[in-house]
């Protein structure tokens, strides 16, 4: 992966230029640089990518992209009734 697709605006790269930076805004910055990727991105590798070009122990971003790697994939919804009685698409 390229740094390019990893971080398409520059918003990682710059939130590591900003001098004072809390991890308020470090998440608010990666909240931003998240939607601002495509949307088949492998973001984990994307993450991997960034904490190694940039990534410094002291920085409060290190931390928030360390923690992104760290969280579990998002469950999926089952919906509805069909979820409520144990109903699956295979089953009917």
């Amino acid at each position: 992966m390229d740094l390019t697709i990893a971080d398409p605006k520059g918003l990682i790269r710059e939130s590591y230029r900003i001098e004072g930076i809390t991890l308020d805004e470090c998440k608010s910055i990666f909240m931003d640089w998240a939607l601002s990727l495509v949307v088949d991105a492998d973001t984990p590798a994307a993450l991997r990518l960034l904490l190694a070009h940039y990534g410094r122990p002291d920085h409060p971003m290190t931390g928030v992209l360390q923690a992104a790697l760290e969280t579990p994939p998002p469950a999926t919804r089952k919906g509805g009734r069909g979820a409520r009685l144990g109903y699956t698409r295979d089953r009917g």
